[in-house]
This record gives structure tokens, sequence and C-alpha cells, in this order.
């Protein structure tokens, strides 16, 4: 039966079913005495599990069931390096249940104290550790295949929840005794700039070298009478190497299949392995991606109206079926590729199309390498270095910053006793990269979480990059410290103009100038009132707040209101840690200033402090609330 296109589905219609039988191949085989579990991951990867390793022969069958499950499609190990993390977790339990002298032969003989032998003896020799190969356990004892072979208290046992993280004892010690701390947190402004030019620039050095060996074959290969006799040479060796993917020996008096001579000519049409470093960091930092993802970009892609490239990239540790993102990447204007992600993968491509085309591999980073220099026992290799495993070729980005001709090196460190800090190399990772374009992109989007998270959630861009990074708390701190000011600044022209509008003010009795007068019936909350029938800006009997009593020119402060002020500055100090700062400052920042600039201000400091002695305990701050507006 075969139906397609609209309408073949639907209430009362049978299923298109394929022609012929279908069987799925159980990852499980028993043969020989030998137990394996085959695995296929959604990363293509694939490899065979054998447990005839093991200790536990009874476990094996069970074992085995149970990790097909973990690794299966539905499983949360569907990668060749998340598969290699939880057999080596599984490795260590049997291993360790293997030694006990009362080991348990099969799994119904498991016990809680098994288990709880297993967490101490972890806990001692790994407690980094510790906690994954426990939720690995769990997870395994747990599937269908071997639950029902363990003892219901057993189960009960291992699904405890977990602390969230152990003590690590003698880490402090480590770094104590010569450890490297590697460095986590971004680059700051002057180490990310000179990080970007250098990256620019060495990519820049490896796009023209490949160009101008294209050119040079193609000038060779159109019968170009203008070409010397030396480049006629090269070009007829660059010639039979894009046509057979191997790298000639170049001639000199000692000719050898490991000469620099050689590395040097298979750098003009293809990219070598000490290439990749500058570009695939330059690749991390324009899409703002982590490594494991620029690792795996693919050549599948489609151009967008000639504007942007459209890929679908792998996000790894997102849960099970959640792995594969389409995103779009701007190619920018001709001549700029080394500044916009899409033209810097376009050029990749380009690049790498030779040694593309002699391993026929769908990911983008193909490179040439000497197969001798391999172990190989070949001239020549074009492989994708990160095919098989993505720690297949290590990428060393310190070693490159440290071994370029110009070293980059990190901002130097305060002097301490007038004694300048040497200059020490800069300590480059891609999750450095990642970190320092989180930052920038942030703090270009003004502090914006929802619009800055981009390839993690809120949470986690906020806990693993923003949360503690020295730029962004820079910052941070500068933002906050302007908005302070500003708001302070509109709190004040705002008290100057309900000043100017209201009479000029709070009038201090007893200053040189006024005319000094009882005033004790006339107090009103914290101060008094010339005339509250005739309100300076209005004529009429006021209506406004306590509050804004201190912008009134028939506000009248003497020293006996000093202690009701001071207790209300309290109040406010009070009040502004149980409201946003913006409330605050619309609220209570025009009182605030009037208080401290135009009455307090006006006071000796012997006054001041026998005023804070004796200042009451209620501000009375509730007589200018709603109710419902207290916090």
């Amino acid at each position: 039966m075969s139906r397609q296109g609209r309408g073949s589905t639907g209430p009362g219609k049978v299923s298109a079913l394929p022609a012929g039988g279908y069987e799925r191949a159980d990852p499980v085989a028993t043969a020989g005495g030998r137990t394996t579990v085959a695995f296929c991951g959604d990363d293509g990867r694939r490899r065979t599990f054998d447990l005839s390793g093991l200790p536990l022969p009874g476990w094996h069958e069970a074992l085995a069931g149970a990790f097909a499950e973990r690794t299966g499609p539905g499983g949360g190990l569907r990668t060749l390096a998340a598969a290699g993390t939880g057999w080596g977790a599984l490795g260590r339990l049997v291993k360790f249940l293997g030694s006990l002298p009362d080991a348990p032969q099969l799994p119904q003989q498991l016990t809680c104290e098994h288990l709880d032998s297993f967490r101490a003896q972890r806990a001692a020799s790994a407690p980094v550790t510790v906690l994954r190969d426990l939720a690995e356990a769990r997870l395994l004892l747990t599937r269908a295949a071997i639950r029902g072979q363990v003892a219901a208290d057993v189960l009960d046992h291992v699904q405890r929840r977990l602390p969230a993280r152990l003590t690590v004892v003698g880490q402090a010690e480590e770094h104590a005794r010569g450890g490297a701390k590697r460095l986590t947190a971004g680059f700051s402004d002057g180490e990310l700039a000179r990080l970007l030019a250098a990256l620019r620039s060495d990519s820049a050095r490896i796009r023209d070298r490949i160009q101008a060996g294209e050119d040079l074959l193609r000038r060779y290969q159109s019968g170009d009478a203008a070409l010397a006799q030396d480049d006629r040479a090269t070009g007829k060796m660059l010639a039979g190497m894009a046509a057979t993917g191997q790298v000639p020996v170049p001639p000199g008096p000692r000719p050898a299949a490991f000469s620099a001579g050689r590395h040097e000519l298979a750098g003009r049409l293809f990219v070598t392995l000490p290439d990749l470093p500058p570009l695939m960091m330059l690749a991390a930092a324009l899409s703002e991606r982590n490594g494991e993802t620029i690792k795996e970009l693919p050549v599948r892609h489609r151009i967008l109206e000639g504007k942007a490239v459209e890929l679908v990239i792998v996000k790894r540790r997102r849960g099970a079926r959640r792995w594969f993102e389409t995103v779009t990447w701007e190619i920018g204007p001709p001549g700029r590729e080394l500044r916009y992600p899409g033209g810097f993968y376009l050029l990749m491509l380009e690049l790498t199309a030779r040694s593309r085309q002699q391993c026929g591999s769908p990911l983008l980073w193909c490179a040439w390498r000497n197969g001798y220099a391999a172990g190989l026992k070949v001239p020549d290799d074009h492989r994708a270095v990160f095919e098989e495993s993505l720690k297949a070729t290590p990428i060393l980005p310190t070693r490159w910053a440290a071994d370029r001709p110009r070293p980059l090196l990190a901002d130097p460190a305060p002097a301490v006793g007038g004694v300048s800090a040497p200059a020490v190399p800069l300590q480059v990772s891609f999750n450095r990269i990642k970190t320092s374009m989180e930052v920038r992109r942030t703090k270009r989007l003004g502090g914006h979480l929802p619009s800055a998270a981009k390839s993690n959630t809120m949470p986690v861009l906020f806990r693993n990059y923003l949360s503690g990074d020295p730029v962004i708390v820079s910052w941070a701190e500068e933002v906050l410290g302007e908005a302070l000011t500003d708001a302070e600044q509109a709190a004040r022209l705002a008290h100057e103009r309900a000043a100017r509008a209201a009479g000029g003010g709070p009038v201090v009795l007893g200053e040189p100038g006024t005319v000094g007068k009882d005033v004790g019936e006339l107090d009103t909350g914290w101060a008094a009132c010339a005339d509250h029938s005739r309100h300076p800006a209005t004529g009429k009997p006021c209506e406004v707040t306590f509050l804004d009593c201190f912008h009134c020119g028939n506000c009248l402060v003497t020293r006996d209101h000093l202690p009701r002020l001071l207790s209300l500055l309290d109040a406010l100090g009070q009040r502004r840690r149980e409201v946003t700062e913006e409330a605050w400052w619309d609220r209570y920042g025009p009182a605030w200033v009037a208080i401290r600039e135009d009455i307090l201000a006006k006071f000796t400091p012997a006054e001041l402090e026998q005023a804070q002695a004796s200042k009451p305990g209620d501000a009375l701050l509730d007589l200018i609330e709603n109710p419902w507006e207290l916090p």
C-alpha cells in the first residue's frame, strides 16, 4: 500500500505501510560467550560495547539490555561521548561489585549495603564524579531490562534524592601544590580586541595562501604563457595534488616525506591541522557558539536571497531529540568575510573543499595531514578531523596564542609595591570566547536577559556566563551608578521645580535674615506650616501630602523639628530597601533632597548630633502612605 499527498490520511483510513516486513535489529547480541551492545548515535558515530571483559557474568545479559535502553533512541545517551561516559560508570560499578568478598553474582543478590559501599569508595577515590556515577547507576538499575530482577528495597534505596554537591576535599591543596588553575571567566575588552585581531590576521593569512595557490593552479591549467619557470613547476605539482590529493616531495638536496617543504606545499591548496585553531576560534567568536557546535558544523546549507546562510547545527546537552537547531547567519558584503558568520562559513567551505572531495565527509572541517607523521603508513591523509570523535584532534588554543610570532599576552596584573608584574601568555579557550561573546551581547542589549538569551535559557545564561564575570560586574556597577546619579539628579530637579512653583521651598527659622516666631502650634507631620489655608501656588487651602511640604514656601523648620526629620530620613532609608530604586526616587527622592540640602545643611554638626540622640522611634511615615501601597 502506498499513498502520498494531501488527503492520504484521515479518520477511517488505514495508514500506509512500507512494502515487505520490517524487524528492528536488536542492539544486544550474544555469541561465543560474549555479550555486546551496538550503538548508533544521533551524531552519526557508532561503536560496539563488549561486556565480556567485565566480572560477574550473571549480570551481563541484564546490564546489556539496560545499557541498550540508555543508549537507544529513547535514552539519554545519544552521542558517542555520552555513551562512553555511561559505559565507564557501568564498568566501575560492576568491577567494584566483583571485587567484594560477598560479590552479588546475580542482580537479585544486590543489597543496599553494596550500593552504600560503592558510594563510599567513589567518594574517597573520585569525589568529583561520584554523583555522576551514582546517578548513572540509578538510571541503569531502573531500566525495564533489569528492574524486575532487583529487589524492591534496593530500587527504593537507589532512587533516593542525591545531594546537590559533595564537598570536594583537597582541591585547595591541589592548587597550592602548583596546579595551574584554568580560567573560565571571559576576556577583558583589551584582551578580546587583541585576540580577535590575531584570529583575523592568521585567518586572512591562511585564506590568502590557499587562494594564491588556487590562482596559480588556474593560470597553469589555462596555459598562461606569462608564468615564470619556477611558477610553472609549482603549478604542475599543484595540478597533481588537485587531481590525486597526494602531496609530492618537493625537489631539494635532502627530499623526505617529513620535510617542512612538503608541509608548506600542501598548504598551497589544503587546510592543514595547524590552521585549525585560528579558523575555528574565529568561527566560534563570529557565530557566538561553543566549541562543540563549531566542531560539528555541516556542509549542507541554504543561501537565502544572497543575504544569509541557513544551516542546521548541533547543540548538545539539551535533552533527547532537542539537539538540532536551525540558524541563520548573515553573509555580509564581499571582502568582509572575516567579520560575518555567514560569510566566514562560506569561506571555510571554499578553503576545505579539496580535502572534503578526497574524504567525502558531510562535515565542514576537512584537512590534510601527513600520513607518515600520524602513523598511518601512507604519505597523505584527508579527513574530517572531528568525524570520529570531538576529541580526535586537539586544538590547543593557548599553545597557538603563545607560539605565534607575536604572542598574545594577558592584561598585566596590578603592580605590587611599585614593581610591575611580568607579562604572562593569554589563556585562550572556546569556553572563554563563548563567555566573552555572551557578555558583549548582553551589554549591547542593555542587560535585557530575554533578548540576550540566544543559545541558552536565561537561567543558564546568567548562571554559567554572566554571574561573576569581571567585565559584566564592572559594567553593571557602572550602569547602576549612572542610573542612581540620573535618579538623584531627576529628584533634585523635581524639588527645584516644585519649590519655584510653591514659594521657594522651606524656611529655616533662626537663620540670619529670618524672623523668629513661635511655631509650635503650627506643626504638621515633620515641620510647621505658616498658612495651611492658603497654598502659595494655588491660593487655596493646602491639599498636598506632608512630604510635599518640603517644597513649599509656607514650610517652617526649627531646631525642635530636627529629631523628627532625622527619624524620617531613617524611615526613608528603610523604605529604600523595600521598593525598587526607580520607585523610591520617584516617590521619596524630591523630599529626601529637600531635607538633606535645604534643611539639614543649615544646622551645625553639634545641633545634628544632639538631635540624633533624641529622635523618636516612630517616623510617622504611614501618614502619607495608602494602606494598599505599603510593601
